[in-house]
């Protein structure tokens, strides 16, 4: 037998399935070279990119400690310690139509269905608006300041496009207290307006932002003033209103208020109603309380030596021009009366005597001519009479017409005219007593002194009687005046003020109420005049804030007026 017979022939079937075998290994390797090269790409594009990101991209930030712990802007406080402002973390509410990704509409549920479920969450939520706004597929904010059992309401809904971002935000605990001197913040903007604005560096400095900024306010006091201006607002139907309380001494500003007031905490980029602030920007003739201005500048000059002398009561001519009384009290009325009884004839003589460019002088020094001295930024430009005055000018000034100022401008200038003379700016920021400014002499010692007599003297017989309250021994003057709109006066829009000081014995605040067009109503006994709208507040105001302040009353206590009674209320 052969060695090299021949073999049996392989099936043509099984050449055939080798061959395909070998070919889908062949096909497998090729597989996973491309999924080894399509990954070996991705790696590299990531190479790349971290290595671009390093070299071109932002560092790191690197965050202390102090700074990841510390809100991102300062908080505020009254002169204790009470917050008035500060930074917290909060939850907002913001749609996301884009959460879901390609997959369509960006809720699970119809926009019906969401906005009814957030109703029940937010009651106060309008459902239709809520429901088109979340139809529209615009993003943004549905809703700001979520408490925390809020969001978790809203979590618990299972959209994901309802999303609820933690973010840093700007509260004010006392909600609309002191409104106007606070002012707000703007995301990304800063501080507008108020004190959150003149502090705005001071507040987000990163060295500074850890200790609170302590403001003159007393918070207490500014409760007060806020409650019985609001009252007094209401009970006269007046359409605002304006309060002071201000340090004679210091010119720290105690409490501050302007009626109607806003909310800061819902005051957003597009502002808020109700901002202007009555106390430092409104420009007013505030009337009769200029009196006591003008007979001190008198006094001062020489021109009023002698309490006792009977000055001419009766009308004043002066050109096409008539002076007189709103009610007269005779043909002759020495000073003392004259101010208890806000004699505009006599005032106007007084100035006359005293002469236009004295009285004008005065006026100057108490800062009348300028935007009011306050860190404020909202700051009225007063109505002063420039060039030389004329002889009628001079005449109706010194009974509060033809000049228009601020609230806080007539409230520091009673506190140069009851604290021995001494004019100081206002502030808003808590002071030590040794940091007081040492401010500029107006009056003499000794004509604060006779003014502190006849002020507690219009209290206690005269049109100030309705502002005393028993042992606080107040003492002030009451105005009212007619609104000038284009150089015409409407006799039916009043400014009722009253400017007071109290105790009178041993001067420690002034305040200073306004009334904007008060009118008669039941309450007011369908009067509109000062006498009847803005010192009765006064007189409920100073018994609530006396003690907060450490003035207690005290009846045994008072102004020693024993060598000027006789001249109002005569011979015994």
């Amino acid at each position: 037998m052969s060695l090299f017979a021949a073999q049996p022939a392989i099936p043509a079937g099984r050449i055939e399935l080798v061959h395909l075998r070998y070919r889908a290994v062949l096909t497998a390797r090729w597989r996973v070279l491309w999924i080894a090269g399509i990954f070996s790409v991705v790696a590299f594009a990531a190479l790349v990119r971290i290595v671009w990101l390093g070299f071109a991209g932002d560092a790191p930030r690197r965050t202390s400690l102090e700074e990841a712990l510390l809100p991102p802007r300062g908080e505020i406080t009254d002169r204790h310690g009470v917050p008035l402002a500060r930074a917290f973390p909060a939850y907002a509410l913001w749609f996301n139509p884009a959460a879901m990704g390609d997959s369509g509409a960006p809720l699970v549920r119809s926009p019906q269905e969401v906005a009814r479920a957030l109703v029940r969450i937010f009651p106060d939520m309008d459902e239709s608006r809520l429901a088109e706004r979340l139809a529209s597929g615009r993003s943004g904010y549905l809703r700001r300041r979520l408490l925390p059992e809020e969001a978790n309401a809203v979590f618990r809904l299972g959209e994901v496009a309802l999303e609820i971002p933690r973010e840093s935000d700007r509260h004010y605990p006392q909600g609309t207290l002191g409104a106007h001197i606070l002012g707000y913040v703007v995301e990304n903007e800063g501080g507008k307006l108020g004190m959150e604005q003149v502090l705005e560096e001071r507040l987000t400095h990163p060295d500074l932002r850890s200790q609170p900024v302590a403001l003159s306010i007393d918070v207490r006091v500014q409760g007060a003033l806020e409650d019985e201006l609001r009252k007094g607002m209401l009970a006269t139907n007046a359409i605002g209103a304006a309060g002071i309380v201000l340090d004679v001494d210091s010119g720290e500003v105690m409490a501050m208020a302007s009626l109607p007031e806003f909310d800061p905490n819902t005051a957003g980029a597009s502002g808020a109603d109700n901002v202007f602030n009555r106390v430092t920007n409104g420009v007013y003739e505030l009337g009769s309380t200029f009196k006591p201005i003008t007979v001190a500048a008198a006094i001062d000059a020489g021109v009023v030596r002698d309490l006792s002398r009977t000055w001419d009561a009766t009308p004043v001519q002066v050109g096409r021009r008539t002076l007189k009384d709103l009610k007269p009290k005779g043909n002759g009325l020495n000073v003392p009366q004259a101010l208890v009884y806000s004699s505009n004839t006599v005032t106007a003589r007084v100035a006359d005597e005293l002469g236009a460019e004295r009285l004008r002088r005065t006026l100057i020094d108490l800062g009348m001519d300028q935007r009011p001295f306050i860190e404020l930024p909202a700051r009225g430009k007063p109505l002063f009479p420039r060039g030389n005055w004329a002889r009628i000018t001079n005449m109706t000034v010194g009974y509060g017409h033809g000049i228009a100022v601020t609230p806080l401008h007539l409230a520091s200038a009673y506190a140069a005219l009851v604290n021995g003379g001494i004019w100081r700016p206002a502030t808003l920021m808590k002071i030590d007593a040794k940091d007081a400014p040492r401010g500029r002499r107006v009056f003499k010692e000794s004509t604060s002194s006779r003014m502190r007599q006849m002020l507690r003297m219009i209290a206690m017989y005269g049109t100030g009687r309705s502002a005393d309250a028993a042992g606080y021994r107040i003492g002030g003057k009451t105005g009212s005046a007619e609104k000038n709109s284009g150089g015409v006066y409407n006799k039916t829009s009043l400014v009722s003020s009253f400017a007071a000081a109290f105790p009178l014995d041993r001067p420690r605040y002034v305040v200073v109420v306004v009334m904007d067009e008060p009118r008669g109503t039941a309450a007011s006994s369908f009067q509109r005049t000062a006498a009847y709208t803005a010192a009765p507040v006064v007189g409920k105001l100073v018994p609530r804030i006396g003690p907060m302040l450490d003035v207690l009353p005290d009846a045994r206590r008072d102004v020693d007026i024993s060598d000027l009674r006789y001249l109002v209320e005569g011979p015994k």
